[in-house]
């Protein structure tokens, strides 16, 4: 800041539509780059000569002028101290300043420091503040507070505080300071306000400006009053013409939503299998269609809402026919093996045959993929002659997704189990939840948790559906759920079903499926007849034993119709009359065999026991091999191991300390031999602890140099005292066993009542021999002159 005299040469910062007072305070948003750079001027001039920031605002005569010049600007502006500038964003800055003196503008000087700002010399401009107290200035004082109450009455825009300030202050530029910077005057009128110097023309000019403003705000008013009366007139047009449908309705003349609202009324009170409470609302919902207009939103909510409901089948039932002869012959037709299965559902038909009012059947079939468990649920359907629709549960994540949304929200619609309802057409259908194993979580709630009502025959008479909002009867539906394991399914879920397990299907059971149902199907499904398409039964093994390898036969059909594919291209392109597949010609077609049989060794080796391992696509025959070096007792398990199994490992390892000497091996084997135990196919991972008594005769055998027969699998968990421990999945591991070639399977005894579930075929090919004691299994796996008998019984 530089002075001449009583001049002085400040920064200039140009205001748009702001006008700032002598006394005021002014908050502002500072944007353009000659406006910031004056600001830091002024902070320069105050850091340099340790004195206040001083800059003088002025206001531009045109607001939309990016860059003003000299005389784009008012002469008169005011002085201001700077009290606040920060940033608040990019190239944003806020700035807070209160005004000290009116000045005049002299002249524009030069930038010498080449910034780019204005800079001006101002010369300070005199005014009469100071007024005698008289009875003219009482009056007039008090005309401006009149004024301004009313305007501050017609706007609503001011606080009541802000009101009894200016009511209570009585000094007069006090008073000018507040009304000039809080009415929301044009710009031009406070810059008038501005330059005048007298104090009592500035309070006439502002008495005079909200003269004005009240006049324009009364007529605002007036304006909206007349648009609101316009808003109630429609209203009372809208209630007119109702009362016209209802006139209509009385002198028999034709109405379109009076015809809808019968035509529902008629339907709902043909409802029989529904309460009379729900009546009531179903009734109540069609008559609000007589006082809606017919396009209006509401109307198609209500309309959409009442045909839902009423495509609900309240009193359709199909009758159900329980002929057990008939429902086997279906299941037999349609499925091969399955034997304890079929058994288990014809018992509950026999169940049904004699209590056909029994509710709450809920059966879940799990097995391996590809076994056929949602096709028996449809031949059960086709047997009892019920309806059949089937729901997929596989990943929704949303409660909705059962329970239906609010029929106010946009979009709505019922859950799955009322839309499967409706598609059956029928309120006793056999509703087939597939996949009921895959139902996740998320924020939207736990759709597992919807379906505790939907399988409880006590709750499910009364489901709730939020769309519907009226309670339907659930509990004459017959639920079939289907699930590849019962791990992920929620304990009070599980708990309402009875569990049919379907194990994998042995190798003789899918040749005859093949035989059976596959090819005939394909080949139909082609286009091709038995006539032209030959399949040998060794081509049939070998399709399954070289290129499946799967619990279930999905992938075997998938293989059967690539097949076909080929031979049908061939029979075209060749024009040859007939096709053969043999054992011999299948690698034409199909390829070079992606699958090596498990077979098990032929000669007995040392070190290496047949494991047996459950799989997802069924069971597995698993070598495991144990090594001896002389080393510092180190143990390295390798084969992709999980935690389970590496503690399986270790607890075999203490075990066999413990009976070393028994075996002559040495009692310090742990401190200067390293064991290396290894499962093949390192890249599948493998965990469970039902290999423990494998791992513990691999390490005994690999020690005491003795070898273990070859043609003997084993299975079981092991302690660290070297009890045989129950495992699961032995039904899966014996029929591993039994396409491996191995003969005699050791399983621990409390595993004894399993054998029932495993097919006659495979325990008339495999003598399973139970075992309390990992010692029992050494006696039986190793060979030695010591356990003849043994090997004997064992044979």
């Amino acid at each position: 800041m530089k002075e001449k005299g009583s001049n002085l040469t400040l920064p200039l910062l140009a205001l748009r539509g702001v006008v700032v007072f002598p006394n005021g305070i002014i908050n502002i948003e500072v944007a353009r780059p000659k406006s910031i750079a004056a600001i830091l001027h002024a902070e320069e001039i105050k850091t340099n000569k340790k004195q206040a920031m001083k800059i003088f605002l002025v206001t531009q005569k045109n607001i939309a002028d990016f860059t003003p010049k000299q005389e784009d600007l008012f002469e008169i502006g005011t002085v201001c101290t700077i009290k606040h500038f920060i940033k608040i964003s990019d190239g944003v800055f806020k700035l807070t300043a209160v005004g000290d003196f009116k000045a005049k503008i002299v002249k524009f000087c030069s930038n010498d420091d080449n910034k780019n700002f204005y800079k001006a010399e101002v010369v300070r401009v005199p005014e009469r503040t100071s007024i005698k107290t008289s009875e003219k200035l009482q009056v007039l004082i008090r005309s401006i507070k009149k004024q301004f109450m009313q305007y501050c009455s017609t706007v609503k825009s001011v606080n009541k505080e802000l009101n009894f300030l200016i009511e209570g202050e009585q000094n007069p530029l006090k008073l000018f300071t507040i009304l000039a910077e809080i009415t929301p005057l044009k710009f031009n009128l406070k810059q008038q306000l501005l330059e005048e110097s007298s104090l009592t023309k500035k309070l006439h000019l502002l008495l005079e400006f909200l003269v004005q403003e009240l006049d324009i705000a009364i007529l605002e008013r007036k304006m909206m009053e007349k648009i609101e009366s316009r808003i109630d007139r429609n209203q009372r047009d809208y209630f007119l013409r109702e009362q016209a449908k209802v006139i209509k309705e009385e002198l028999g003349e034709d109405d379109i939503g009076s015809n809808d609202c019968a035509l529902y009324m008629e339907k709902i009170l043909k409802i029989k299998n529904i309460s009379e409470e729900s009546k009531k609302k179903l009734v109540n919902e069609a008559r609000q269609l007589e006082r809606m207009p017919e396009l209006s939103h509401e109307a198609c909510v209500v309309t959409n809402y009442l045909d839902k409901v009423l495509k609900l089948p309240w009193d359709i039932s199909t009758k159900e026919k329980i002929n057990l002869k008939v429902a086997t012959a279906t299941l037999n037709k349609n499925h091969y093996g399955l034997k304890k299965i079929k058994e288990r559902i014809l018992e509950n038909l026999a169940v049904r045959s004699f209590n056909p009012k029994i509710n709450g059947q809920i059966l879940c079939l799990v097995g391996p993929p590809g076994v056929g468990k949602s096709s028996i649920a449809k031949s059960i359907a086709g047997a009892i002659g019920r309806k059949f629709v089937r729901i997929s549960l596989g990943g929704i994540s949303d409660e909705t997704d059962i329970t239906g949304h609010k029929k106010t929200y946009i979009g709505a619609m019922p859950g799955r189990i009322i839309e499967g309802l409706i598609r059956a057409g029928a309120r006793n259908p056999l509703i087939l939840l597939d996949e009921i194993d895959k139902i996740g979580t998320s924020y939207k709630g736990d759709p597992s948790a919807a379906l505790l009502e939907v399988l409880d025959s006590e709750q499910n008479n009364e489901f709730f559906d939020n769309y519907i909002n009226l309670p339907f009867d659930l509990s004459k539906c017959f639920f079939v759920a289907t699930a590849n394991s019962v791990s992920t399914i929620s304990s009070p879920l599980l708990n309402r079903m009875e569990l049919i397990e379907l194990s994998s299907y042995t190798i003789e059971e899918k040749f005859h499926i093949v035989k059976s149902h596959l090819w005939p199907k394909q080949v139909k499904n082609h286009g091709l007849s038995n006539e032209k398409i030959i399949i040998s039964d060794d081509a049939i093994y070998e399709i399954i034993e070289g290129y499946t390898k799967e619990a279930g036969v999905r992938k075997l059909e998938r293989v059967l119709a690539s097949l076909l594919r080929k031979a049908a291209k061939q029979l075209l392109s060749n024009k040859t009359n007939e096709i053969k597949f043999k054992k011999s010609n299948l690698t034409e077609f199909l390829g070079a065999r992606k699958y090596l049989s498990e077979t098990i060794s032929k000669t007995d080796e040392i070190g290496l026991v047949n494991g047996l391992a459950w799989t997802s696509v069924g069971g597995e025959l698993m070598q495991i091999e144990a090594g001896i070096m002389d080393g510092k007792g180190k143990i390295q398990l390798t084969g992709n191991l999980g935690d389970v199994m590496k503690e399986s490992a270790s607890t075999a390892i203490s075990f066999v300390r413990s009976v070393a000497e028994k075996y002559h091996i040495s009692s310090d084997f742990h401190k200067n031999k390293d064991i290396h135990i290894h499962i093949p196919e390192g890249a599948v991972p493998k965990d469970g602890p039902s290999a423990g008594v494998a791992l513990a005769v691999a390490v005994v055998s690999a020690l005491s140099k003795k070898p273990i027969r070859h043609d003997i699998a084993m299975t079981g968990e092991i302690s660290l005292r070297g009890r045989d421990l129950a495992i699961g999945g032995l039904k899966e591991k014996a029929i591993a066993a039994y396409k491996s070639g191995v003969r005699t399977v050791l399983i621990p005894q409390d595993n004894l009542q399993d054998l029932d579930e495993i097919d006659d075929i495979v325990k008339n090919a495999v003598k399973f021999i139970p075992c309390k004691t990992a010692d029992q299994v050494l006696e039986y796996a190793l060979i030695d002159n010591d356990n003849k008998s043994k090997k004997q019984e064992a044979n």
